[in-house]
């Protein structure tokens, strides 16, 4: 009997080396049809491709991205795939009549939910009635709307309130308020969300108990009764990698990216990993299980829809791992195997029973390890926890590191005993509900106490645990820690709202401040006050003191500011030295006064800057809600134009808003309009006053002057329209038509009247101070004309001496090389000294009409005007007294040396070609 069994053993040994010799087989094609485009939704099977586990199976697998979520279905019914991944709306297409068969579930909680922009009051879903919102396609079936409408139906709000678009799958929709709400995996688009900074509140059908499916691997009954040898290998190698890519998610990215796509940066794939273990749960739960019941809690869910009838048989829905059905062909290819094995069964029976056992008890522990692996390794933090006692059963090294806490430590600890106070509360309620079974799991954002009292962010996802009957229930404790993040976002927001220099509230903050502060005046009846707040002579530091200098006067000028008002006002630096103060809850008018008032006292005091010490004055315009505006844009112009009426009256006031100052802005606005067109439409004019030689009485030169003949206004005067344009920078234009003008008649007078006839032109400091001013083209064109440079005469203005910039030497120097001379206007009535008239290249002194005006013998205005002839004499300068209107200022001047005058005692400016008469008709010397 040994004998002939030794026979038999021998027998199967040759078989089964015949089997061996024969050919390896090819790998049996099929297609995996995704229904997205690449990304970690779908790493499981990337891990399966790339490690071989499809190779192993004998597959030879081609992943084929998604161009819309229903291709899978598509492609699979019609045999154009084999396999694909759908939503838990596969069940609509079973009952439907369609022959598909979900293999696995990978998400056991589906990761869609609803984003709606952040307002700031508690979330409320019921904002979404009415709005433009993207769920779904509008042109297929529910497909992947299927749950959100049915969450939406359960919390009151019909399909139909809604104004749904086609979905676009670009979150940037909803930041740029092209909609109102959209459709999102909680695995993707919040990523985007938060590095656009975009405020957003999410809302889960989950919330509402409708929890679907997501992400399942599905086929078809005629690649199950056809190949079903195959739909089990290529189940069992997608699990297989999907189990490696949830614990090595780094590698599983970078596969993604070396292999699959870019579309998605490195940080992102790793944030859709993370977000994807709660979802998935590789730890708690085997990846690709289901559970009948879930399925019929969805299709409950349909027919509260309306989309299945109650009660909905699905048999054949779900692919039962190990169904005899799935190995037949197996065994009617090893019957002859089997009829042999039955030969020598009753030989062998004990010792397969014995090794069945023994690999049994094997796999038992090998899944015990792989799940130990698991839980030690996984990059989120768990504990295991009583939840009557809060006492830790079981903790992962990663917890440990996270909370900052041996496991001895935490071990001697309750849960939540080193949680932050206010966070505690709302857990441990949710809990209550967990306990109660009104909850399965929760999730929140928490702080806790590290040992070294550092505070540390962490999203905390609670989930409840089966225990044995009789013992304490047991929940599951994940937490990540965020606190890196929380502190971006935290900079972000500062960044976004607070002005970096002073750290007071920025022009955006303020503008939020202030449109809640009018909505809370309307509630109550009360007023507010805004004020608006201009450094007077601010500029003067920043040229002189430099702008390092500038920052610490602006920002000892903050401190001042807001030591003048109560914490429950508000007080912005809007940008460069302006800043507005909010009053709110006035009961008395007089106390905005005392706040004006104390800030400008405060601002006047002398700002210590280095070894230096700067002077600073503030102008003040004040403006009420309601009384002046009722919104902030008007609030803002009020104020602005209370300023600017404050500064006109002599600065270092404040000056309340009224109606005239309405009509007066709107009048030079209007009027500022029509400066634009007055070139184009030939309205200006020059004029010219003759410029007395006293000694000779000869007409030397003449000062040109601008007029503007406005359409209905008739003759506008300099005074009035010269500051708009400034202002606008029509300026430049102007200042280079007077220049070309004033060349044509000094050409035409030095040519026919005098050769060394001048004409000075006046030169606003804008135009001598822009950014890439330069006299090239003034040069050009009087080379054009074959004139010389002395044939012109720039006055400008002592301010401009301030600016010791080397722009400004640059463009005297620049006049100084090409002859043309420079006057200083108005000279005795600014701040010049006589370093400045040393340092650079003066020709003339304008002595201003204030002092020619009150003239008198033995006069401290004489003797004033006589000083200023004898110095400009000593550095070689001419002067020019302007304003002369009597024969007594005359010979006043004329005695005390001053080389020329100009006023109305010669003539009054006059137009051009009137001018021009004159100076013919009254020859030299002119008396």
């Amino acid at each position: 009997m040994l004998i002939r069994f030794s026979a038999l053993v021998r027998l199967l040994l040759l078989a089964a080396l015949a089997v061996a010799a024969q050919p390896v087989m090819a790998l049996e094609k099929v297609t995996l049809q995704l229904k997205h485009a690449h990304q970690f939704q779908f790493a499981g099977y990337y891990a399966a491709q790339e490690l071989g586990y499809y190779r192993d199976a004998g597959l030879d697998v081609r992943i084929v991205e998604g161009a819309d979520g229903n291709a899978p279905e598509r492609d699979v019914i019609s045999g154009k795939a084999e396999y694909g991944t759908g939503s838990s709306s596969l069940l609509l297409a079973r009952l439907a009549g369609k022959p598909v068969v979900v293999l696995g579930v990978i998400f056991q909680h589906s990761p869609y939910a609803l984003a709606m922009r952040q307002t700031g009051a508690d979330p409320d879903l019921r904002r979404i009635i009415g709005k433009r919102v993207m769920i779904g396609s509008l042109t297929d079936d529910l497909g992947n709307a299927d749950e959100l409408l049915a969450y939406l139906t359960k919390e009151g709000i019909p399909p139909a309130s809604l104004l749904r678009v086609e979905h676009s799958f670009n979150p940037e929709d909803l930041v740029n308020g092209k909609v109102d709400a959209m459709a999102i995996y909680t695995t993707n688009e919040p990523d985007t969300f938060d590095r656009l900074g975009f405020p957003y509140d999410i809302y889960s059908p989950r919330a509402v108990g409708i929890d679907f499916y997501g992400d399942n691997l599905f086929t078809s009954e005629q690649e199950i009764a056809n190949h079903p040898a195959r739909v089990a290998a290529f189940r069992a190698a997608s699990m297989r990698g999907w189990q490696w890519a949830m614990s090595h998610q780094e590698e599983t990215a970078d596969l993604i990216l070396n292999k699959y796509s870019r579309r998605a940066d490195r940080q992102h794939l790793l944030y859709e990993a993370r977000q994807m273990v709660p979802l998935v749960q590789p730890v708690l739960v085997e990846i690709g299980y289901m559970n009948p019941e879930r399925w019929q809690h969805i299709a409950d869910v349909y027919a509260g829809l309306g989309l299945l009838p109650k009660h909905a048989a699905f048999d054949g829905f779900m692919y039962q791992v190990g169904d005899p059905r799935a190995n037949l062909a197996w065994l009617y290819r090893v019957v002859g195997v089997a009829v042999l094995a039955l030969v020598c069964g009753a030989a062998i029976h004990f010792s397969l029973l014995a090794r069945e056992r023994k690999r049994a008890l094997e796999a038992i522990r090998q899944g015990e390890q792989r799940f130990r692996t698991m839980f030690e390794s996984s990059p989120l933090g768990i504990a295991l926890i009583d939840s009557i006692t809060y006492e830790y059963r079981d903790i992962n090294l990663r917890y440990q590191e996270i909370v900052g806490r041996t496991q001895e430590e935490l071990r001697a600890l309750h849960w939540l005993d080193v949680g932050h106070p206010d966070d505690v509360a709302h857990i441990k309620a949710q809990m209550a509900l967990l306990t109660a079974r009104q909850l399965s799991n929760f999730k929140a954002t928490s702080r806790l106490f590290r040992p070294d009292g550092a505070v540390a962010w962490i999203d905390v996802s609670v989930t409840a645990i089966d225990a044995a009957p009789g013992s304490h229930p047991l929940h599951l404790c994940m937490i990540e820690d965020v606190t890196a993040q929380k502190q971006s976002e935290q900079l972000i927001w500062q960044q976004a709202n607070f002005d970096t220099l002073t750290q007071l509230p920025n022009r955006r903050m303020f503008l939020d401040r202030l449109a809640h502060d009018m909505l809370k005046s309307q509630r109550d009846g009360s007023r507010v006050a805004l004020l608006f707040i201009d450094l007077d002579h601010f500029k003067e530091v920043n040229d002189t003191l430099g702008h390092q200098q500038g920052d610490v006067l602006l920002v000892d000028a903050a401190r001042r500011i807001s030591a003048c008002v109560r914490k429950s006002d508000t007080v912005a630096r809007l940008g460069g030295d302006e800043f507005t103060v909010i009053l709110t809850e006035l009961e008395e008018p007089e106390r905005v006064e005392r706040v004006a008032q104390a800030i400008i006292d405060r601002l006047l005091q002398p700002f210590a800057l280095g070894q230096e010490q700067a002077f600073v004055s503030a102008s003040i315009g004040i403006t009420l809600y309601p009384d002046d505006a009722i919104d902030v844009d008007d609030l803002l112009k009020h104020a602005d134009q209370a300023m600017y009426a404050a500064k006109g009256a002599g600065r270092n006031r404040f000056s309340y808003f009224t109606p005239t100052l309405q009509v007066a802005a709107l009048n030079r606005m209007r009027l500022t309009n029509d400066l634009r067109g007055a070139l184009k439409g030939e309205q200006f004019e020059l004029y010219f006053q003759p410029i007395v030689h006293l000694a000779s009485g000869a007409i030397h030169k003449a000062e040109a002057l601008i007029r503007w003949n406005h359409p209905q206004r008739g003759v506008v005067s300099p005074l009035e329209f010269i500051p708009l344009a400034e202002a606008s920078g029509l300026i430049v234009d102007i200042g280079a038509w007077v220049f070309r003008e004033s060349a044509r008649w000094v050409q035409l007078w030095r040519h026919e009247v005098y050769a060394d006839f001048q004409v000075s032109l006046n030169q606003s400091p804008l135009e001598f101070q822009r950014e890439g001013a330069s006299y090239a083209e003034w040069l050009a064109h009087l080379r054009a004309l074959a004139l010389p440079g002395q044939s012109l005469v720039v006055e400008i203005t002592e301010g401009l001496l301030l600016d010791a910039s080397s722009a400004v030497s640059d463009r005297l120097l620049q006049l100084r090389d090409a002859g043309i001379q420079v006057a200083l206007d108005d000279f005795g009535t600014g701040y010049s000294s006589l370093s400045y008239l040393k340092k650079f290249d003066i020709d003339y002194l304008k002595i201003d009409r204030s002092f020619t005006r009150n003239l008198a013998p033995d006069s401290s205005d004489m003797a004033l005007s006589e000083a200023i002839i004898v110095m400009a004499h000593k550095l070689d300068l001419k002067v020019i007294a302007e304003g002369v209107e009597t024969p007594e200022q005359r010979a006043l001047l004329a005695a005390a040396g001053c080389d020329y005058g100009q006023g109305y005692l010669f003539a009054k400016p006059m137009p051009v070609a009137q001018f021009d008469r004159f100076l013919r008709d009254n020859g030299y010397p002119v008396c």
